[in-house]
């Protein structure tokens, strides 16, 4: 698993635009940026849904203003289902990231087989990037969903 201190491996993210898909590496969404990247198991499911992203939405003028450049949701899933997922809930401030084949999250070693729920997914957690090194890592023990809340990122900024 990765940990603080060390820099993203080199995996890219999808991200569906009004001009199309677009493939994103750690260039593009790190470097010369202070970030913060929270993970879902899934979009559109209870908790992700009910409470993970639509606190990130809440706080995100908060978050920024603590001099982050961006916030990034990552899900094992496609880059449509994202999109959609993101307009649901208005999240205009959260750059909605897809991880369709789990290679970010597999690199990251923050991967877990769900297969029952819908087979590789990534556990939920939050990190703070700062030039693409990991400078916090809050990751979620089981089912909890504590570390990785919106308030909770706010509160080590």
């Amino acid at each position: 698993m990765i940990t603080q201190g060390q820099n993203l491996p080199a995996v890219s993210l999808t991200k569906l635009t009004d001009d199309g898909m677009q493939t994103l590496t750690n260039e593009d969404l790190f470097a010369d940026k202070k970030v913060v990247l929270f993970a879902v198991p899934g979009a559109f499911t209870p908790t992700c849904s009910n409470a993970h992203l639509p606190e990130f939405v809440t706080f995100a003028d908060k978050i920024k203003a603590k001099g982050i450049d961006a916030i990034y949701c990552v899900s094992v899933n496609d880059a449509f289902v994202m999109k959609a997922w993101g307009e649901q809930h208005n999240a205009q401030e959260i750059n909605m990231l897809a991880d369709g084949d789990a290679s970010f999250t597999k690199a990251l070693g923050l991967d877990k087989d769900s297969a029952g729920f819908g087979g590789v997914r990534s556990i939920r957690y939050a990190m703070v990037i700062d030039d693409q090194t990991v400078i916090g890592l809050y990751v979620e023990q089981g089912k909890e969903f504590i570390v990785s809340r919106a308030e909770a990122v706010l509160n080590t900024l």
